[in-house]
């Protein structure tokens, strides 16, 4: 903890890094602002309303930053972006051509990045209609004509593609990880508004329930900070070379293989997607057929946030994600043959393809503990949400889980930052 704040305070010391922060504290305030415009036509006393009786729906809302329960313009959210990002890595593993495009470098990724950006649109179109069908068949907005509509959709697509250029903003001229930046912010603003919610239901007889939720949230938290810490180091050893005169190598280093290499990401695109078939089924239940209703109230059911498939569902998304994107981010061969180039070994393995085997090997089997850790952190407040009968807090796994990363993200980054300054005083 002293070494999280250390960094903090030598990054406000260094110049370029403090005008960074601030950047992205700007953004913050700029997103907040938006968060509380809202869209014209919403009754927003009826919408409030169905928030505090349906628990997906605030589950959602922080997710959204509280930018659902406002119906503010940027309603949608970063949803959309996250879909079109989840199409186009799977997209990847299927067409040549972005396979072979994903591995340009930088150039690249960029082209992939413009894509991502050009199938959101169509995506958050999209979600926007489905949102409009289900709020007036709620009655908490007015039944619109055509040109209303086409505003409605335009206003709430360009809330989202505001939030995705506020994201890269900060990746290309704050502190990075734009997108879990943001979702960060939103979540960390609905704090205090959860936070009233449970002092106002504080008894003598839920008391003890609160603080033993207090005391679990504490436990994850350790548990999240040890496991995205934890390293598993493999030995490499350089042999000695000679050039001309002098002698090069001969020296002992270690590849550090963490146990949780893709981050936050899986976590992000896990909720997305488990998120919307109970998004698909509330605009059921208000049909008036009754096939459909029966069927919006069937999925309503099946994918309750507190419901057992649900959780099950959410568990297998996690450790799947994490697989995915560790497989998308670290390349065994590549590496192995980077230490092959420079005339480094793992000890007892030959160098290139059965060294990239063992690699993969090691990945496989930490990923696997580290996936299911993951998965099971994620499901476990929810469980204790429900032991509890604490309905108010409904911040569950994912939202601590994102906080956190995103947090430990940051001081990585920020570490890194000052090492490229060759400010070697602040991080020894």
């Amino acid at each position: 903890m002293k070494d999280v704040f250390r960094i903090f305070q030598n990054s406000i010391k260094t110049q370029d890094v403090r005008r960074k922060i601030l950047f992205t504290i700007g953004i913050f305030v700029v997103f907040r602002i938006f968060a509380y415009i809202p869209v014209s036509g919403v009754n927003l006393a009826s919408l409030k309303a169905l928030f505090s009786q349906n628990q997906f729906l605030g589950l959602l809302d922080i997710f959204s930053g509280g930018t659902l329960a406002n119906f503010s313009v940027m309603a949608l959210g970063l949803n959309p972006y996250i879909n079109a990002s989840i199409i186009l890595q799977l997209a990847t593993l299927v067409f040549p051509k972005l396979e072979a495009l994903s591995k340009e470098g930088e150039a690249g990724r960029q082209k992939i990045n413009q894509y991502t950006r050009f199938l959101t649109v169509p995506l958050a179109a999209v979600q926007a209609i489905g949102m409009y069908t289900l709020l007036r068949n709620q009655g908490i907005i007015a039944t619109l004509v055509p040109i209303q509509l086409v505003s409605f959709i335009v206003t709430m697509t360009a809330g989202t593609m505001f939030l995705v250029w506020l994201g890269e903003l900060i990746s290309e001229k704050g502190i990075g990880n734009g997108i879990s930046i943001l979702i960060f912010a939103g979540i960390v603003g609905r704090i205090p508004v959860v936070f009233v919610q449970t002092v106002q239901t504080v008894t003598s007889e839920n008391i003890l329930s609160i603080l033993t939720f207090l005391f679990i949230g504490v436990v994850v938290i350790a548990a999240i900070i040890f496991m995205n810490e934890a390293v598993r180091q493999i030995a490499v050893y350089y042999a000695k070379r000679v050039r001309g005169s002098k002698m090069y190598g001969g020296q002992t280093t270690h590849l550090p293989l963490r146990l949780n290499q893709a981050g936050v990401i899986p976590i992000i695109f896990a909720v997305s997607l488990v998120l919307f078939p109970s998004l698909i089924g509330n605009y059921l239940i208000a049909s008036k057929n009754n096939i459909v209703h029966v069927i919006g109230l069937s999925m309503s059911s099946l994918f309750n946030p507190v419901g057992l498939f649900y959780n099950a569902l959410y568990f297998f998304l996690v450790v799947g994600f994490t697989y995915f994107y560790t497989a998308v981010i670290f390349n065994p061969k590549k590496i192995s043959d980077e230490i092959q180039k420079y005339g480094g070994f793992i000890p007892g393995i030959r160098p290139g393809t059965p060294t990239a085997h063992y690699l993969n090997y090691i990945l496989t089997r930490i990923t696997l503990a580290g996936a299911t850790f993951l998965g099971s952190i994620a499901i476990l407040p929810m469980i204790a949400r429900a032991a509890t009968g604490i309905e108010t807090l409904l911040l569950g796994g994912t939202g601590i889980l994102i906080v956190v990363s995103v947090v430990l993200e940051t001081v990585r980054t920020l570490e890194a930052q000052l090492v490229m300054r060759n400010y070697e005083r602040f991080v020894k």
